[in-house]
């Protein structure tokens, strides 16, 4: 078996994938991607599929992978740790795809596709969930009738892939720190935050669903569910209508009735009051959740910005922190212009880092962990 690792991880409009030289940490050779999947002007997904193996065949060829690594972004309530992908694992997810029909069935299809191209090459799943699976049990729940419980319908969280990364670099950077009071903001185009204690999750912004709490680009957060009884009731929505305003029509992109990319309305916010609005939505509802956190923390030592907003927009990092002072968050405003790793005040109780997410990194890792001495140079 080669010593390479191929990650994969497949979005709802994108495939991006990277190739790792084991090792520990595994060191990331190249990265690429296919992009705008079923999106206007660009391929459905079956084609994005047969463009991935184009590029990877032009860009380095597959020979030399000894094992794929893929992001699954669910993995329900039965997988904790990544997994050796086999009939028994994909049978359970087809099982669940109620659970995510959004990312699954092109998730499943990536699998498939490199069984039947590659069938002797081992393929492991890496689960998004899996970093929340042991948050305390009042966490997870739903006030719902417990039918729906023992369905599993609960509260699961996800960028688990980029939580299990940043406690790993944050342990690295600072030791004692991963073992404290954390709250993680992986703040991008999809946003959430997790709470972590002593290594642990207690809790997490996103709950049954990746649309729940902070707004995002085009996913609206935690909304009033007497609104969708509203909207099916007095607007004459269906499912598949609702699922689209949730998903894509909502958050950046709805409220400022532009676009969905916050480096745009940042650059329109003094010109355009929606633009102002959305930007100002978004720090409030941050910094509400932040302190939501703190709270199931029992306090907060550290604060971890991540994602592409969280890791290169100054002026939000800025808005949300501004009023965190009685959590002891004190940015140090030259720092944070300079974009500097550690942007908090000297001395502050609550110390501010700002770390650079990496989710394919984190599944090289996994692989090379699972599989040991399976890898190795031929």
């Amino acid at each position: 078996m080669s010593n390479q690792v191929l990650t994969i991880n497949g979005g709802s409009s994108s495939i991006k994938f990277a190739l790792f030289a084991s090792g520990e940490p595994p060191h990331r050779l190249l990265a690429g991607s296919v992009e705008r999947v079923g999106l206007s002007g660009g391929s459905d997904h079956e084609h994005a599929v047969g463009g991935l193996f184009g590029k990877l065949e032009e860009r380095f060829g597959l020979a030399d992978v000894g094992a794929v690594g893929h992001r699954v972004v669910h993995g329900g309530a039965r997988y904790t740790e990544p997994q050796l992908v086999n009939p028994e694992l994909l049978d359970e997810l087809r099982r669940i795809i109620p659970l995510d029909p959004v990312h699954l069935p092109g998730e499943i299809e990536l699998i498939e596709a490199f069984r039947l191209r590659l069938p002797d090459l081992p393929q492991i799943a890496c689960f998004d969930t899996a970093f929340h699976h042991d948050m305390p049990r009042i966490a997870q729940m739903l006030p719902l009738p417990r039918r729906y419980d023992a369905a599993g319908i609960r509260r699961y969280g996800f960028h688990g892939l980029s939580y299990a990364y940043l406690m790993e670099e944050l342990a690295r950077i600072d030791g004692p720190a991963a073992q404290g009071r954390v709250v993680l903001a992986h703040l991008g185009a999809g946003a959430s935050l997790a709470a972590v204690r002593g290594g642990q999750c207690l809790d997490t912004t996103m709950g049954f669903t990746p649309t729940a709490g902070l707004i995002m680009a085009t996913r609206s957060g935690d909304l009033d569910p007497g609104l969708l009884v509203y909207m099916i009731r007095n607007e004459g929505m269906n499912a598949d209508q609702l699922e689209e305003l949730v998903n894509r029509r909502s958050g950046f992109s709805g409220v400022s009735e532009g676009s969905p990319d916050m480096r745009d309305l940042v650059a329109r916010e003094s010109g355009d009051p929606r633009a102002a609005e959305a930007i100002a939505l978004f720090c409030y509802h941050a910094r509400k959740w932040i302190g939501a956190m703190a709270a199931a923390l029992g306090g907060l030592d550290t604060l971890v910005f991540a994602g592409g907003i969280g890791e290169n927009s100054l002026e939000v990092r800025s808005r949300i922190c501004a009023d965190l002072g009685f959590l002891g968050v004190h940015l140090n405003e030259a720092r944070n212009a300079a974009n500097e790793p550690l942007i908090s005040v000297e001395g502050s109780p609550t110390v501010v880092r700002v770390i650079r997410t990496d989710e394919e990194s984190m599944i090289a890792r996994s692989v090379c962990r699972l599989l040991g001495d399976r890898l190795h140079r031929s």
